[in-house]
Order: structure tokens, then C-alpha cells, then sequence
């Protein structure tokens, strides 16, 4: 297992390397030579005249890491209304605890984002391109819904921090079962046990996947 500084060298490598021009990264401006040697050692980087690169395996590895950093920043952001000035520190510390099946919910929570808010490509993987797949068939927004129609939340995609907490407080989450019961003047539909009524702007926001 790679440890939190090693994970942190390969975010730096795919940085300089696969987002930007460089094919090497000087050893002196990674950090520590320890652990830039240990993840020599389990094939994740290759040392060549004081320079370092990726290999297959730290690139896959460094993919993940940027993409859990990437999300963390996008949920700070959007959901939890954190200021640009914490939420990179906040971000570094997120991505070392998210694990996979968290990673995707977060994916999925937030609509499967493709950039991060400083507007960095987020890594796609599985769930994003099942989550478009699905998306293009038969998935909507609550406020397209008829009266007696019923589906899953898919995802929430907001901007409007006030409005994404105010729905996740209800517990509007990905998977919970929902039914319209009224359409006009406002949208009242049944959640799980609770029935929650939302203006237009709103039932915009809340995507479902008919059942």
C-alpha cells in the first residue's frame, strides 16, 4: 500500500507529467528521497539520472489519488460551502480516507463531475460512464415527473450551496425512492417515509431514474 507521503509524490508526478509538458521530475523537487526510493522499490516510479517518472502502475495510482483529491475539492465546495482558503488543505487530508465505494457515492452525489472548482479535469472511471449510460435512457429531472409517477434519485446537481444542503438535511440522497403527488403550485412528493414539497428550481435540481 502506498503511504499518504508516497501518494502525495505521484500527485505531483501526474501533475508535472501527464497534465503537463514534462516527461521527468527533478528527484530534488518531490520531497523526500526515502520515499521517492520506496515507491521505486514497488514499481510505482523509475529513477533515471536524478530524475523521476511514472510507470503503469504509479500512473493508475496517481490517477486515483488526483481523482479523489478532485472530488474531495468538489464536495468541500458544493456541498459543504467551504472557502477556497481551507478547502485545499481540507482536500489533501479527505483523499487519503476516501475509499472507493465512498468515492463513488461522492461521484454520484454530485452528478458525476468532470472538473474540479479551480476547473481541473476529474479523472472519469466506471461509475461515470455507467451514470451517463443510464442518464441518456431514462434519467430526469423531478420537476419533468407527472403526478403519480415514481423513480430513484440518481443525483443532485446544484450550484445553490443553501439548496443542496437544505435537501440533503431532508435526506434527498442517490438511491432513496421517491412519487410525485403534486405537481402545482409546488412539487410535493413522497421520499421514503416523508413528504417534502420544493419549488420549480428545486425539482430541477433532483434527477431520478424511473422504476
Amino acid at each position: 500500500m502506498v503511504t499518504n507521503a508516497g501518494q502525495e509524490i505521484l500527485e505531483k508526478l501526474w501533475i508535472n507529467t501527464v497534465e503537463g509538458e514534462d516527461e521527468f521530475v527533478e528527484l530534488k523537487k518531490l520531497g523526500r528521497e526515502s520515499t521517492i526510493n520506496t515507491l521505486a522499490k514497488s514499481e510505482h516510479v523509475v529513477i533515471s539520472d536524478n530524475r523521476v517518472k511514472l510507470t503503469p502502475k504509479g500512473n493508475r495510482e496517481a490517477k486515483k489519488v488526483i481523482r479523489r483529491h478532485r472530488l474531495a475539492e468538489r464536495l468541500l465546495h458544493d456541498v459543504l460551502d467551504v472557502g477556497v482558503d481551507d478547502m485545499e488543505s481540507a482536500a489533501c487530508k479527505f483523499e487519503h480516507i476516501i475509499s472507493e465505494d465512498v468515492e463513488e457515492s461522492i461521484c454520484t452525489l454530485l452528478g458525476h463531475p468532470r472538473e474540479c472548482p479551480h476547473g481541473k479535469p476529474i479523472p472519469p472511471i466506471r461509475c461515470c460512464k455507467e451514470g451517463k449510460e443510464i442518464a441518456e435512457k431514462i434519467v430526469t429531472s423531478l420537476s419533468k415527473l407527472r403526478k403519480g409517477q415514481q423513480g430513484k434519485i440518481v443525483y443532485i446537481l446544484t450550484k445553490n450551496h443553501k439548496n443542496l444542503q437544505k435537501l440533503l438535511a431532508m435526506g434527498i440522497l442517490p438511491g432513496v425512492p421517491v412519487e410525485v403527488i403534486q405537481t402545482y403550485p409546488s412539487y410535493v412528493f413522497q421520499a421514503g417515509q416523508t413528504q417534502i414539497a420544493v419549488d420549480n428550481e428545486i425539482a430541477d435540481d433532483i434527477f431520478v431514474r424511473f422504476v
